[in-house]
């Protein structure tokens, strides 16, 4: 049966630390300091740091990237962050996402990796090798499916090994096939690509390959998003079922994930797998009141602000002292120009300030900063056209095909949201213009 979670080294129950590593995560990603990888979309070493250092209780290994790796590709993943310039910013859902409930915003970001994920995670499984050769591996997304499927059927709040699970997924569908073919298995080895190859029998069993497949998805994506909770060891010496392969001596282990002793489903999980219906969340920690708001408009730190705490203070006003961050209306309507809302500023200081109320000060600024925020819409980029006389520029814009794809302005000018460019020339050409495409 289950493997009690006092056997191993170390014990994560992850609900409570998942929905407070969401908000850090995309604060961090709100102050533009998140870089990836243009091509693959994976971060680099130092976002890997810098996601490490505000997580609740840290990433699972001090000094082996998981949690810190995952979450940059989930929140791509799940649209709440997109690529510019090599950096990462929120998207229009990442922002609204830091005001809802974090298990429908984690429920979301899981069913976009089942479908969208932006890697396949046996390529974490570095030491098997010749995974990049044509026609080797099965599609991630059925895979990351049975997996799915296999945390699903777990007895939520029981302690279940992996063994256990191992054998459970072996026995049902739940299996995830990951080579194409008994051939494509030769294709993957360790160390050697002869010598070492996984075809020979008794090399590539379902815990070497379908099993440390299953590793990197639980340990590296279900229990970052707080799914599961796992007990859990170093992973040098933590499996030795790989051991009787060529070249396997010179591996201390097969993979980062091999330390991982057992999991147990969650209420999150549970919620987020559909196995329950409706998820009541942990109490909130109530934030320590470590900030002190002065009517100078000044917020001084009498206590040790954490790195997100940090994090927020410096996207909404300037450090003027080494503990004191001064507000104004620039530094209030900077942040509003960069998506952020002052009001959210507001409700933060509220929550960790030393006094029950905020000055009058402030409150009228920031009252102010929101209503001036709000006078003006960014409606996008557009393509302006325009005419050689208002005549034309008012037969376009009251055409029955062409009016709901531009908007005039003023007597001889028109403007097409670039995402309506292609349609607006369409229907151009059928009231006999074209428009000549500017160089």
């Amino acid at each position: 049966m289950a493997e009690q979670p006092h056997e191993s080294a170390y014990v994560r129950r992850t609900e409570r630390y998942a929905a407070a590593d969401l908000h850090s995560v995309l604060r961090l990603c709100d102050s533009g300091r998140l870089k990836c990888s243009t091509t693959t979309r994976r971060p680099a070493a130092a976002t890997v740091a810098d996601v490490a250092a505000v997580l609740s209780a840290g990433d699972f290994y001090r000094d082996e990237p998981i949690a810190a790796f995952a979450w940059p590709l989930l929140i791509q993943a799940g649209g709440l962050a997109e690529l510019a310039a090599g950096r990462l910013r929120l998207t229009a859902n990442g922002r609204a996402a830091l005001g809802k409930p974090a298990a429908g915003v984690l429920r979301s970001l899981w069913r976009a990796w089942l479908t969208k994920g932006l890697i396949d995670e046996f390529s974490r499984v570095e030491n098997i090798k010749g995974q990049r050769a044509a026609n080797v591996l099965t599609a991630p997304k059925t895979r990351r499916r049975k997996v799915s499927e296999a945390l699903s059927g777990q007895p939520v709040g029981d302690w279940v090994g992996v063994d256990d699970l191992f054998r459970q997924m072996k026995a049902t569908a739940w299996s995830p096939r990951v080579a194409r073919s008994e051939s494509a298995l030769w294709k993957l080895y360790l160390e050697d690509p002869q010598y070492g190859s996984l075809g020979y029998a008794g090399f590539g069993e379902w815990e070497i390959v379908e099993g440390r497949y299953t590793l990197a998805v639980v340990f590296e994506y279900a229990a970052t998003l707080g799914l599961i909770d796992i007990a859990y060891d170093e992973p040098i010496g933590a499996r030795d079922d790989y051991r009787g392969n060529w070249g396997a001596d010179y591996l201390a282990a097969l993979s980062r994930y091999d330390g991982l002793r057992a999991i147990r489903l969650n209420d999150l999980g549970a919620y987020v797998l559909g196995v329950s219906r409706s998820y009541v969340p942990p109490e909130p920690e109530t934030p320590e009141r470590t900030l002190k708001v002065l009517p100078s408009l000044d917020v001084v730190a009498v206590g040790r602000p954490g790195p997100v705490e940090l994090l927020v203070l410096e996207s909404y006003a300037r450090r003027t002292g080494d503990h004191v961050w001064t507000v104004s209306r620039e530094s209030l309507l900077e942040a509003a120009a960069a998506g952020r809302r002052p009001g959210d500023f507001g409700d933060f200081l509220l929550a960790r300030a030393a006094q029950t109320d905020l000055p009058g000060t402030l409150t009228v600024l920031l009252d102010d900063v929101v209503e001036r925020a709000g006078r003006l819409t960014d409606l996008g980029q557009v393509r302006l056209v325009e005419c050689a006389d208002a005549a034309l520029a008012t037969l376009i814009s009251h055409d029955r095909g062409l009016r709901s794809l531009c908007t005039p302005i003023g007597e001889r000018h028109l403007a097409v949201p670039l995402d309506m460019e292609p349609a607006f020339r369409r229907a151009l050409a059928t009231l006999g213009y074209a428009l000549p495409t500017s160089n």
